[in-house]
């Protein structure tokens, strides 16, 4: 494969499918980087700001296929995928045989190897793109890329992948990227209850929480999830752009993974408890931080500190 597109043109056609949040910033950053870019949502309005950059807008997943030689999905669940690419407006009955699915959603294993096989049935290649880092470094371009597939697919689409990540890191075949993403969530989600924990001691410690949050960045003690999800909890909006019900999905998929590996997850099973509790008091919809709220609630003292910003 040289790198011209399966249909032999020079940069390929992509499409994007689901433009949340996520994927909104994800097809921007492509768009900025001057791809041929068709896009699809249930909601045309989230759509609005791709249209600015130019993008092409699409009435359904079908109709992108038709468009594109290549289609990135960015979606909320396994059913969500299974619809865009399966359904009766599907991605799998318009792309030509040769074109490219890259999933960026965040799926078990099992999952992606599941729909890849319904879609290399009929002749459509696939690569996993999984990404981490958080709404705010997609936006900015900077956020990483998982990786699994086939090294001259990705070899293929590697500039694209480059245009809406700072750092693509191909694991190895498919499902390798749907194992570290998931390690990679469930990680976080440790340190997100595990830095409650910890800006709860130096509240009740009587430390200003803002000089604690800087003395903990600059300490052996840092980490991603502190760096950036404590200031939205200090702030008091909690808003990551990721909700409990994502989280709760995630670390399922993790405690899923567990099990079939037979190894022990004892942190990752409680912080699993932990994420349902506050899913049940404040709502799938409420952003994932609020874990963080159980504790607030049971010591009765809010976490709250000047100058941190509502979203990041």
């Amino acid at each position: 494969m040289d790198e011209r597109s399966s249909t032999g043109r020079e940069r390929p056609r992509y499409g994007f499918v689901g433009l949340g949040r996520l994927g909104g910033a994800l097809a921007s950053s492509l768009l900025r980087g001057g791809l041929e870019l068709t896009v699809t949502d249930l909601d045309r309005t989230a759509g609005a700001p791709q249209l600015e950059l130019g993008a092409a807008w699409a009435d359904t997943p079908a109709a992108v296929a038709a468009a594109s030689d290549a289609v990135i999905t960015c979606l909320p669940s396994p059913a969500a995928s299974e619809q865009v690419l399966l359904g009766a407006d599907g991605l799998v009955g318009r792309l030509h045989p040769g074109s490219t699915w890259i999933e960026t959603s965040t799926l078990s294993r099992d999952e992606i190897l599941r729909l890849a096989a319904a879609a290399e049935a009929r002749g459509v290649r696939v690569l996993e793109a999984p990404v981490t880092g958080g709404v705010h470094l997609a936006a900015s371009g900077e956020i990483t890329v998982l990786v699994g597939g086939d090294e001259a697919l990705v070899r293929e689409h590697r500039p694209a992948l480059e245009t809406i990540g700072g750092r693509v890191h191909h694991l190895g075949p498919l499902g390798s990227a749907s194992v570290v993403k998931v390690i990679t969530n469930m990680l976080a989600f440790v340190h997100l209850v595990a830095v409650g924990e910890a800006l709860m001691l130096a509240r009740q410690a009587g430390i200003d929480l803002g000089a604690a949050y800087e003395a903990i960045r600059d300490s052996s003690g840092t980490s991603f999830v502190h760096e950036t999800e404590s200031q939205v909890i200090l702030s008091g909006s909690y808003d990551i752009g990721f909700t409990l019900d994502l989280a709760c999905k995630d670390l399922g998929f993790a405690t899923e993974l567990g099990r079939e590996l037979d190894v022990p997850l004892d942190l990752a099973s409680a912080t699993a408890a932990a994420f349902e509790r506050a899913r049940e008091l404040y709502g799938g919809d409420a952003w994932s931080p609020r874990v963080v709220q159980l504790l607030e609630d049971a010591v009765g003292a809010q976490l709250r500190a000047d100058g941190f910003p509502e979203r990041l």
